[in-house]
């Protein structure tokens, strides 16, 4: 089983428009992720959008993408850029990086 659930592991690079900086989202991003057994990290960028690297299985991928679409309450999420990545970074857990 072990190897099965690697190869079925998947990770994605987020960046996210709008409204998502002082309201909370990496915070949330982080506890959302944590929840679904998500790992990577958030941070904001100097362009007022924020990055994240998550990774993990199928199915809690897509739930945090689609969570990371509307954002925590006080966001306004205007896009979100999604790019898979080819190989799986080394992650133990899901950290908010300044």
């Amino acid at each position: 089983m072990g190897e099965e659930a690697v190869k079925m592991e998947k990770a994605v690079h987020l960046v996210i428009s709008g409204r998502v900086q002082g309201v909370f989202y990496r915070y949330t991003a982080q506890k959302v992720a944590t929840r679904l057994g998500v790992r990577g990290w958030v941070k904001n960028l100097p362009n007022g959008r924020v990055e994240i690297i998550a990774v993990g299985n199928s199915a809690e991928i897509e739930t945090f993408i689609a969570w990371c679409q509307e954002g925590p309450p006080g966001a306004v999420v205007t896009q979100v850029d999604l790019e898979p990545l080819p190989e799986i970074p080394e992650t133990k857990e899901f950290s908010i990086l300044y």
